[in-house]
């Protein structure tokens, strides 16, 4: 399946098209007697408004003629037969299918939750619990014995003995003999919804009554409840793992401690890190990251030594990462999100976990009094009549004289006959544990079944009940459609076109150069006096190891090095830099002093094909497109109706 974030934004650059339209809309063009009307023009251009970067592209006419392309692209994908393609086919039926889950909820329900969901976030709640283990689908008797022997733990709390004893003594949980039972702190979505609720739902200090989970009965204490810890704002300073291909680079540690000694000696942790942070994205900015939460970086061991900071300012020793080494400064400390601004994280999140079981039987209730569905007492009665032991035995098969065509109950349009129902239990019988009474059987899996099938008619003829999904539904069609063809007429045909990207290459070479570059080694420092040794020492020949060992003594880190081939934009360059072999002048850099001994100056020069190739290769794909898009347009006649065109343009710009 293609990525979807690409198809999305493919879809948004050739102005993707809400199709359905009535054919009393005046028409604004025809391609090749293909009406495209002035709503659909006008619909499209207001949507992707606010998307279009390039202010020309606001321009009705210049709007039109790439409206006008898609249309081309998607006439020659149908006239190509690419929407009867198998994969295409399955591809649409799945994101159709994804996309009607959003539409197959109750808002109500769903917003009740989320609140629920945004409180329980904000909090954190430290408990304990004994758990005694028993399988969902476990039998009666199996089931009853658990529940009795966690009624035993619960009486001994009752008569006094300690939670932590008793958890010890009878959970299942293969962390209690260590623990007591004790989970720690935790919020929203750290457990089973169950569990969450009950937990939530008990006062701190108390023991709630039996409830359980997937995993069996559990009895919760609650000890304790807290606001929780929110998000960090840091900055950091990191040197990666990579190899150093000079000897004489320093490895990561030692380069870290180096900028360490320099912190604690007074220099500013911004302009260290815009000069030696080897995490170019956030060195920029002084080694400022976006805000995150616990959980949400992919390094635990940065996470910890961050939340274990106190005090804005606060630093932290060199830490190791995955990724390398790290010194770390809290900037800021920030408490949970309002509601709104986590209102769609968290729906998201509902949608995907046990909540959503809560809004789909909700939602199932409205579709049934929607359709006037009534409980077919008389139906279960029947079935609950002709099963058997043999059902237990999961054996039971539907008898000949069950009447296959009779209606069991009506959705829309759409009749389900006894027949179904019975087809049905025969799957159901493979889930059944336990010896249940067959009535009891029966009327669950009839309301399973009904519920079933009214969200599965529900969801069939959406496009029918539900107008918004409808014309979303035909902008992933169309989106869809348009990607595969550019993949096979401009994407594909660039990638295995070896000489013609090659002759592309040759005869626009020009476009292609490396920035003129020097091979040079910059010495900073918070010192002025300092530098000025330095720059002494390098005129006199000395090595980078002899400078060090004179300038940087008792323990203290006075200058540091970079050594690198290194471009006008390189971070350790300052702007005022002449690209000039030998020993600069000293310049002011980020809050520091520096040098540059310049050993050898790359002018520019026309890259190879191989440096090139990605430019290349997006560059002669635009080529081939715009070729492309030539060709269309003379094999379909468009023809624009000039009279609505005005009108279009009144009504826009005014």
């Amino acid at each position: 399946m293609k990525n979807l974030t690409r198809i999305l934004l493919l879809a948004l650059f050739y102005c993707s098209a809400i199709m359905a339209q009535t054919s009393e809309d005046d028409v604004l063009f025809t391609v090749d007697e293909t009406p495209v009307f002035v709503n659909e023009f006008k619909r499209v251009y207001n949507k992707n408004l606010d998307l279009v970067k390039d202010e020309s592209q606001k321009d009705v006419d210049t709007y039109l003629k790439l409206f006008i392309n898609y249309k081309l692209k998607l006439k020659e994908a149908r006239a190509l037969g690419l929407h009867e393609k198998p994969k295409y086919k399955k591809e649409f039926a799945n994101y159709r299918k994804q996309l009607a889950k959003n539409y197959l909820t109750d808002a109500d329900v769903t917003e009740s939750l989320i609140k629920e969901a945004y409180d329980r976030t904000a909090h954190e709640i430290r408990a304990s619990h004994i758990l005694i283990m028993v399988p969902e689908n476990a039998p009666v008797e199996d089931t009853l014995k658990a529940y009795n022997k966690l009624l035993d733990a619960k009486n001994q709390l009752a008569n006094g003995k300690a939670f932590e004893e008793v958890a010890k003594q009878f959970s299942q949980d293969p962390s209690a003999s260590q623990n007591g039972g004790d989970l720690g702190y935790f919020g929203g979505f750290r457990m089973v919804y169950d569990f969450e609720n009950a937990a939530f739902n008990t006062k701190i200090g108390e023991v709630s009554e039996p409830f359980r989970t997937r995993f069996g009965y559990h009895i919760v204490k609650v000890i304790d409840k807290r606001k929780s810890l929110g998000q960090l704002t840091v900055a950091h300073i990191m040197v990666s793992n990579k190899k150093r291909n000079d000897s004489l680079q320093q490895k990561p540690e030692d380069r870290i401690n180096d900028i360490y000694k320099k912190l604690q000696q007074g220099e500013d942790f911004e302009s260290l890190a815009k000069q030696f942070s080897e995490d170019k994205a956030s060195a920029k900015k002084g080694g400022l990251l976006n805000k995150f939460g616990k959980g949400q970086l992919s390094s635990n061991q940065f996470e910890e030594a961050a939340f274990s900071l106190k005090e804005k300012g606060d630093i932290s020793e060199p830490i190791k990462s995955d990724f390398g080494w790290h010194i770390i400064k809290l900037i800021e400390k920030h408490p949970v999100s309002s509601f709104e601004e986590m209102k769609k994280e968290l729906e998201s999140k509902i949608r995907r976990g046990a909540r959503s079981k809560l809004i789909t039987t909700a939602f199932t209730n409205k579709l049934k009094k929607k359709y006037n569905l009534k409980t077919n007492n008389e139906a279960i009665s029947y079935f609950a009549s002709i099963l058997n032991e043999d059902f237990y035995k999961r054996s039971w098969k539907v008898p000949e004289t069950l009447t296959k065509e009779e209606s069991l109950v009506t959705i829309g349009n759409k009749t389900i006959t006894y027949n179904d129902f019975g087809t049905y239990l025969l799957t159901a019988q493979r889930r059944n544990r336990g010896n249940k009474p067959f009535t009891t059987i029966v009327r669950d899996a009839y309301e399973e079944f009904v519920a079933k099938e009214v969200l599965s008619y529900y969801e069939d003829n959406l496009e029918i009940e539900n107008d918004d999904f409808r014309l979303i539904v035909e902008e992933y069609r169309d989106g869809l459609l348009l990607f595969d063809l550019m993949e096979s007429e401009v994407w594909d045909a660039a990638r295995k076109d070896s000489l013609g990207l090659e002759a592309y290459f040759n005869k626009n070479a020009n476009h292609y150069k490396w920035n003129k570059r020097t091979f040079a080694t910059v010495a900073s420092s918070s010192n002025k006096s300092t530098i000025k040794k330095v720059r002494k020492y390098l005129y006199k020949g000395w090595s980078q190891e002899k400078i060090n060992k004179s300038i940087n003594k008792n323990g203290k880190l006075n200058v540091i090095f970079t050594k690198d081939t290194m471009d006008a934009s390189h971070q350790a360059l300052p702007k005022k830099y002449k690209f000039k072999k030998g020993i600069s002048d000293i310049f002011k850099h980020n809050k520091s002093y520096v040098v540059v001994q310049t050993d050898a100056i790359i002018d520019s020069s026309l890259k190879t094909f191989e440096d090139s190739r990605g430019k290349v290769m997006s560059d002669y794909q635009a080529f081939i497109e715009e070729n492309w898009i030539k060709t269309l347009r003379k094999k379909y006649k468009v023809t624009i109706n000039n009279e609505s065109l005005r009108e279009v343009k009144k009504e826009i710009t005014n």
